[in-house]
């Protein structure tokens, strides 16, 4: 009896050799698929602007308050603000930093922030400023300030 079962053993040995090789292909056919797994970390984002004043006197000061909303979250994502004042004059500033330069780039430290713009001008004035990401997405805020004196 103990040989007979041997010899059924052995002669199941190609078998299981035969099914060991068929599910190491398959399992390798099925994980080697072009398939990679793709990671976003490009997301859009929105900009809301708290109300400001639509008349500025002479060296008087605005604050303006900013809140850029994300759809996504990427911890990596920096953000930057520009601006240029085409109309007018004055200075536009984070919290008690140094004027910015018009069409210079500068990183914003938080997603909330306040700019203080001050008038220097008797006429009206306008200027844009642009936020944008570090992937290239950009929105623009237009300001437009009249004369109170």
């Amino acid at each position: 009896m103990t040989s007979f079962i041997n010899i059924f053993r052995i002669g199941l040995l190609p078998i299981y050799f035969i099914l060991a090789i068929l599910t190491a292909s398959v399992s390798l056919v099925s994980c080697s698929k072009d398939d990679d797994l793709e990671i976003q970390n490009d997301f859009p984002f929105e900009v809301n602007v708290m109300p400001v004043p639509k008349d500025v006197a002479d060296g008087q000061t605005v604050e303006i308050r900013i809140t850029i909303q994300r759809t996504g979250n990427y911890t990596n994502t920096q953000y930057f603000l520009r601006y240029f004042q085409f109309d007018g004059t004055g200075t536009l500033q984070y919290y008690n930093e140094p004027p910015y330069l018009p069409n210079d780039l500068y990183p914003l430290p938080t997603e909330q922030f306040w700019l203080y713009y001050t008038s220097a001008s008797t006429v009206s004035q306008s200027f844009e400023v642009w936020i944008s990401d570090s992937f290239g997405n950009e929105k623009q805020l237009s300001f437009q300030f009249n004369s109170s004196d």
